[in-house]
């Protein structure tokens, strides 16, 4: 799936919040990024009216639970998963959490 990819000052003002706000958040696994061109960024699907996509955080964990890294995580969630019919952060999107932990689950 094609993305933006966003500096954390931008994902700061994406979420009127301060970039030390936005690093908790990636502390916390409720948002992932990764170096892209020696610059940290954040792909911009990871956002939905302004706000981090709720699904995401627990979808990253079962991932991470799976031995994924972040940059797999990420590459992972953006790209097309045969078993979904659709990138992986698409469903999450349209709402298809369930769906798409089930299929992260089987990855281990």
């Amino acid at each position: 799936m094609k993305t933006d990819w966003l500096a954390i000052p931008d994902v700061a003002e994406l979420l009127g919040e301060t970039p030390g706000r936005v690093r908790r958040l990636l502390d916390e696994r409720a948002l992932v990024g990764s170096r892209r061109d020696g610059v940290f960024r954040i792909p911009s699907v990871f956002f939905l009216d302004g706000s981090v996509l709720s699904s995401l955080r627990g979808t990253v964990i079962v991932l991470q639970d799976a031995g994924f890294s972040d940059d797999e995580a990420i590459d992972w969630l953006l790209s097309p998963e045969e078993t979904i019919g659709m990138a992986p952060i698409e469903a999450l999107r349209s709402g298809r959490k369930a769906e798409v932990r089930r299929v992260a689950q089987t990855l281990a």
